[in-house]
């Protein structure tokens, strides 16, 4: 692990509720212009809960007035509890379509909201993790420690007298992701999850994606990692990253969940649009046992979803039934209700299935045409090469398949391709796939409620998590080599732990994994699959560079013949 001094925390604005235990009458607000409280809420401010090596923490306790036990909702992330409310986030919000009067400014950095959650028999936990603020110890990012420290403190809340003994875990990112983690330790108390919208693995969807170094949002989501006081130390995710570029040390293992351990309750909340975090969000998913889990695949962005006051109540509905034994029905809602996008106003949302993807899905493999750019049924009699210069004016090459009638595809996209690298030992190939509609035009979304001029200069270029273009995929070709244990027809898994570099003349195979999509095409129209030297998309978070890619010289796609390069996709006619 790679540690620096932490930076000095610096309160962005002085706090209206002291440490200690108080009261906060109906009515209260943060600050003008937020949510007034709409019940009387018990704060217990910078508790310190000890964990099981003696590190204090320092936690923020919100809970209504009552003498009923009540369960809790723990927000966990290392981002300040005090920061990462009103001060910080106000423009924030406002500037992807969240007014501040749908919020109290009392909820943690997208966290659970006190206001809603307290009204309706919930407390509410802000912990600051390890080091964080006033909390004592080493500032850990992902992994073991924060899972650990996790699990300590849902044993704590669970035994306090106002709390009932059962204790659940919620929030999007950060908060979503931790519980990957934190589950997985199974807590005795830890009743159910809701996971919205995180990562899953450090490595391949954070730190290298498709073997391709790109540390830009990790530095980022460290910087407002900060401790009050004299430094302590800061372990630096970013600087990792560009130490240790193959998963093949104990630090990755280490960064990686096991959903497959996860006993208790999970309600996932995913989505297709996520560059960050829709891989590690369905991948999670998909290794929980099969019993008591849930998945809602929305067409919008995180955060107005889960701040959206009817998934606000269909959450509520989850809780509710195993954090207070209320018989209401959501056990018999089918495992999955998924969404089909069609770029054009008339996106479905809410389809409920059984499975994802859904039953009556068949994947089929369209093979790329190198005379006519098409994608076809049948593979061409002979190899026909296309070339293109990844230094030069064009450096890509892509192929259309048009529909003949409606159709679906929902599932798991991949490509196969077979590739060569003219004038370097290398290649890093990116893949999009986009719909045009029937006069030839690419399509795509916001997925954000607020469409404004900046948003549009924000995505132009880059802020993928923002504006939605369609399934995407990358790999660096040294990094090909599966792991034939943990792939699937549908879904390749690369080991990431070897380089094995091209030379003259090699032409190798290589999958890449795209993402999971819902797509709607009507007759007439188009998709465009598109293969690269380039990231089409752009960075994911505005104002965050993108990866450098690792190109020079020409590259060849061979198609036809010996070569049975294809995009393979899952169509529902």
């Amino acid at each position: 692990m790679v540690f620096k001094p932490s930076k000095q925390y610096k309160a962005e604005c002085p706090q209206k509720i002291a440490s200690g235990k108080s009261v906060l009458p109906k009515g209260w607000q943060s600050e003008e212009g937020f949510m007034p409280l709409p019940c009387e809420i018990v704060v217990e401010k910078d508790v310190r809960v000890k964990m099981r090596d003696g590190v204090e923490i320092c936690v923020d306790v919100f809970r209504p007035k009552t003498d009923d036990k009540v369960p809790v909702l723990i927000s966990w992330s290392p981002y300040g509890k005090d920061n990462g409310t009103r001060p910080s986030y106000k423009s924030l919000f406002a500037m992807i379509g969240i007014p501040d009067s749908k919020l109290s400014g009392l909820q943690k950095f997208e966290g659970s909201d006190p206001a809603y959650w307290c009204a309706h028999g919930y407390a509410v936990c802000n912990p600051d993790s390890r080091g964080i603020t006033k909390s004592g110890g080493t500032i850990y990012t992902i992994g073991s420690h924060e899972a650990q420290d996790g699990y300590d403190l849902i044993e704590w809340l669970a035994v306090q007298e106002w709390c009932n003994g059962k204790v659940a875990l919620s929030g999007t990112s950060y908060l979503a992701f931790s519980q990957w983690f934190i589950a997985s330790e199974q807590p005795p108390h830890l009743a159910a999850i809701n996971p919205e919208e995180g990562l899953s693995d450090a490595y391949r969807d954070l730190i290298s994606r498709g073997g391709i170094t790109d540390v830009g949002f990790a530095a980022r989501i460290q910087f407002s990692q900060a401790h009050e006081g004299d430094p302590v130390q800061w372990e630096d995710l970013a600087a990792e990253g560009l130490k240790y570029p193959l998963y093949d040390n104990a630090l990755w293992r280490d960064k990686t969940a096991h959903p497959e351990r996860i006993t208790c309750p999970a309600y996932v909340v995913a989505s297709y649009s996520n560059t960050l975090h829709t891989m590690g969000t369905f991948r999670a998913w998909r290794a929980i046992p099969d019993g008591k889990k849930w998945i809602r695949i929305h067409d919008g962005q995180e955060w107005p979803d889960f701040y959206t006051a009817e998934h606000i109540e269909d959450r509520r509905k989850f809780f509710d039934h195993f954090l207070k034994g209320i018989n209401n029905g959501w056990e018999d809602i089918l495992t999955v209700r998924y969404s089909l996008h069609d770029f054009e106003g008339g996106n479905i949302t809410g389809i409920m299935a059984e499975s994802f993807p859904p039953a009556g899905v068949t994947y089929e493999k369209l093979y790329l045409d190198g005379i006519t750019r098409t994608l076809n049924d049948n593979q061409g009699g002979s190899d026909f090469p296309v070339k293109y210069d990844a230094e030069g004016v064009i450096t890509l090459a892509s192929f259309l398949y048009t529909a003949n009638e409606r159709t679906e595809i929902v599932g798991y996209p991949k490509v196969k391709l077979w590739l060569e690298a003219e004038g370097h030992d290398d290649m890093d190939v990116y893949i999009s796939l986009y719909k045009l509609d029937r006069n030839g035009n690419m399509l795509q979304q916001f997925v954000i409620p607020n469409h404004c001029a900046r948003n549009h200069d924000l995505t132009e270029r880059g802020g993928s998590i923002l504006r939605y273009r369609g399934s995407t995929g990358r790999l660096r070709v040294s990094m090909r080599h599966l792991d034939d244990e943990k792939s699937t027809p549908e879904i390749p898994y690369h080991s990431f732990d070897r380089v094995e570099k091209l030379k003259e003349g090699e032409i190798v195979p290589v999958e890449i994994e795209m993402y999971p999509t819902g797509l709607i095409l009507y007759p007439c129209e188009q998709l465009r699959l598109v293969v690269s030297a380039t990231d089409e998309a752009g960075s994911m978070m505005p104002g965050t560079s993108p990866a450098k890619p690792n190109n020079k010289g020409k590259h060849v796609i061979h198609c036809g013949g010996s070569y049975d390069s294809y995009l393979q996709l899952p169509f529902k006619r």
